[in-house]
């Protein structure tokens, strides 16, 4: 609610951005000093395996994983994550790859021509739904067909999509419908998951892990729809999960293999891995990462690695 009223007024505005740096205070300016362990004058985060639903590594003490970087305030917090002398900090995050595993799972044809060519996936819809050349499409049409692309991911409704674009909910269902007709496959997949979790009860990953949904066949209309909504993203999100914990292990037995103190893993994120490494192998190094995170898993699609390499953490990102 404050959100949509930030639209049209400044004081929820200010509200909103008091509370975000409010909390980046008490999170992490205040307290990532008082966790620096003393003997290896680093802060060690502690990973879970077994708090989400969907598979994921989770964060604490500190959290790591919920770090803003879509702001400057956020960035700057990551700016304090720095190498130590004669190294460097490189990010190796999977791009797009809930799409990509969508792609995959869907067997839209269109989906997977893009990614088979290395398209832009969100211009690439942008010109499907609005019907317009690739060289054509405007940013407002590609940022709405961002809104697209991930928004289907996680089940959102037109409603949804429309307080997202602010538009009326009309035009948002016209764009829904649009993007199906020209992506057949997705809407398949997504009927096909909802029918198959209400019959079993659960969905599951490409690797076979099931992810459970105790509210797939509730009478209560909300919670039925929030697990329905959860049946499409979890295989995505839990394939997802899979794949980077596979590159985690496949770049473990690696450094094990060639007893290799100039590389260190020192943080995962979601989708991205961060490592600390000697500037005199980054490049050696990089590219090694990188094959072992695309070769994860086999999907009908390519996956995609990008690299970026800084003095700290968001010089990286």
């Amino acid at each position: 609610m404050l959100a949509e009223l930030a639209l049209d007024y400044p004081l929820p505005k200010v509200i909103l951005e008091h509370r975000g740096l409010s909390k980046l205070k008490s999170t992490y300016t205040d307290k990532l000093p008082q966790m620096i362990n003393p003997l290896s004058g680093r802060v060690h985060t502690s990973y879970h395996q077994a708090v989400t639903a969907t598979g994921r590594l989770s964060s604490t003490d500190p959290n790591l994983q919920n770090i803003p970087v879509r702001n400057d305030e956020g960035r700057r917090i990551r700016q304090a994550f720095i190498a130590a002398r004669g190294n460097r900090i490189v990010a190796a995050d999977y791009s797009q790859i809930e799409l990509r595993i969508m792609a995959h799972l869907s067997q839209d044809k269109g989906l997977l021509d893009a990614f088979a060519h290395g398209e832009d996936i969100h211009r690439a819809t942008a010109s499907e739904v609005f019907g317009v050349a690739l060289d054509k499409v405007s940013g407002e049409q590609r940022r709405s067909a961002k809104a697209i692309n991930f928004g289907l991911i996680y089940g959102m409704s037109a409603f949804g999509l429309s307080r997202q674009l602010n538009i009326s909910a009309g035009e948002a269902k016209k764009y829904m419908d649009l993007y199906f007709e020209r992506y057949p496959g997705v809407l398949r997949y997504m009927e096909n998951t909802r029918q198959q979790a209400a019959e079993k009860g659960y969905v599951e990953t490409l690797d076979g892990r099931r992810l459970w949904l105790p509210d797939i066949k509730s009478s209560n209309a909300m919670r039925r729809k929030a697990a329905e909504r959860a049946a499409i993203n979890a295989p995505m999100q839990g394939t997802a999960a899979d794949i980077i914990k596979r590159a985690m292990i496949a770049v473990d037995d690696w450094l094990e293999q060639q007893n290799n103190d100039a590389v260190k893993m020192i943080m995962q994120v979601h989708d991205e891995l961060v490592f600390e490494i000697n500037a005199d192998v980054i490049d050696s190094a990089s590219q090694q990462i990188r094959t072992l995170m695309e070769g994860s898993m086999q999907l009908d699609v390519p996956l995609l690695v990008e690299i970026g390499v800084g003095d700290n953490w968001d010089q990286a990102h």
